[in-house]
């Protein structure tokens, strides 16, 4: 079982078994003429494999699709195809075979719609499929209901399995989601720690070699209107190298001051990393240097809070992510495909990326509208940018 984990997402596991049911549901097609003392018409025999096959494809396609939900509406024409073709298996075959086509549709149906109407759903049909047992002939009501609870009870288990994966699903997927994020803010806080231990160090050897050496290097050069002879020249050699190591020492505090740079684009490509829906394409420069982590924390929550927008509020199934970085400062602009709204009321989340950027002196604006996505643009001045 771990190695079919490590493989393979639960919905594909999912998808793999309802392709299996189905080839197993096809095998009385091939068998037919062997199974019934009277054959079917062949009108009737045809619209089976009909609609057989448009189960299979319309199946196969949707499940293909998931987790991405596509619209309701889409969703319910799709159940419904999958019912229909199933029911309508049963009364051409006149069987209770398309009961099998059902548990396929009822490990579906979590995926599909929410929990109260999927339920709703999987009671519906298998009323329906009662209906159209006891239609056959010599099936008596008695006998078609017995058969319809028995497929009820089975479709439940085959619910119930579906719940459990897209629980797995969704747990595993969140999982991945805070680790990438953990690992984007790790990445800045080692930025962070490390700047901050080379300025403690530069401002070490600033405030203490560095006076150390001036003032030996002002003794020295008292020393030298004081010696004479063969001392005066030992005297200078040793102010000149004294001297020369006060330079030595501050050009190195300068250096590390100049070093102190976080990779933001490194940062936002972890961030992303570990988001398994919606698909984020990036637009990063090779190389974005910023002197102030803080102003680089900024940006990351403000993606940070795009991508989870994107993903509870928007069903978006792409993202679009980019920084631009100019002489003025650094922007990060994001923007999906997902439904849009047609007035954009600030969250928590929202208000919380204004009061960031307010902070550092940046700005945010917001565009949306039904049917057009969401875009953010998120600024911060340039202090602080290298």
């Amino acid at each position: 079982m771990d190695i079919l984990e490590s493989k393979h997402r639960p919905i594909e596991l999912l998808r793999y078994a309802g392709l299996f049911t189905w080839l197993c549901a096809s095998i009385p097609l091939f068998l037919m003429p062997y199974w019934y003392e009277s054959p079917l018409a062949l009108n009737q025999y045809l619209a089976w494999w009909l609609l057989h096959l448009v189960f299979g494809l319309t199946y196969w396609n949707q499940v293909k699709a998931l987790p991405v939900r596509s619209s309701l509406s889409h969703r319910m024409v799709t159940l419904s195809v999958l019912t229909v073709c199933a029911l309508g298996v049963s009364m051409m075959a006149e069987t209770s075979i398309g009961g099998i086509l059902l548990l396929i549709v009822a490990g579906l149906l979590p995926w599909m719609l929410p929990a109260t109407s999927s339920m709703a759903w999987l009671i519906a049909q298998n009323v329906m499929l009662v209906m159209v047992i006891s239609r056959i002939p010599d099936i008596s009501f008695s006998d078609a209901a017995l058969a319809g609870g028995l497929f009820l009870g089975i479709s439940l288990f085959a619910f119930m399995s579906g719940v459990v994966a897209l629980r797995q699903h969704e747990a595993r997927d969140a999982l991945r989601k805070v680790n990438s994020e953990l690992l984007a803010t790790q990445a800045l806080l080692a930025d962070n720690t490390r700047i901050a231990e080379r300025v403690r160090i530069a401002r070490e050897l600033h405030d203490l070699v560095g006076h150390h050496l001036t003032a030996l290097t002002l003794n020295l050069e008292v020393a030298t209107h004081l010696a004479d002879g063969k001392a005066l020249e030992h005297v200078q050699q040793a102010h000149s190298l004294a001297k020369l190591l006060l330079a030595d020492v501050r050009e190195v505090v300068s250096d590390m001051r100049v070093d102190d740079k976080v990779d933001l684009a490194a940062a936002l490509r972890t961030l992303v990393s570990g988001v398994p829906e919606p698909v984020i394409h990036l637009d990063l420069p090779s190389e974005l240097a910023m002197t102030d982590p803080r102003r680089a924390q900024v940006l990351l929550r403000c993606a940070q809070e795009m991508i989870t927008n994107s993903v509870r509020h928007a069903h978006a199934a792409n993202l679009w992510i980019g920084l631009v970085h100019d002489a003025d400062g650094v922007a990060l602009t994001a923007r999906d495909d997902g439904r849009g709204v047609a007035t954009v009321e600030a969250g928590n989340g929202l208000n919380g990326m204004k009061e960031r950027l307010r902070q550092v002196g940046g700005e945010l604006k917001i565009k949306s509208s039904p049917g057009t996505g969401f875009s953010l643009y998120a600024w911060i001045p340039a202090e602080g940018i290298v």
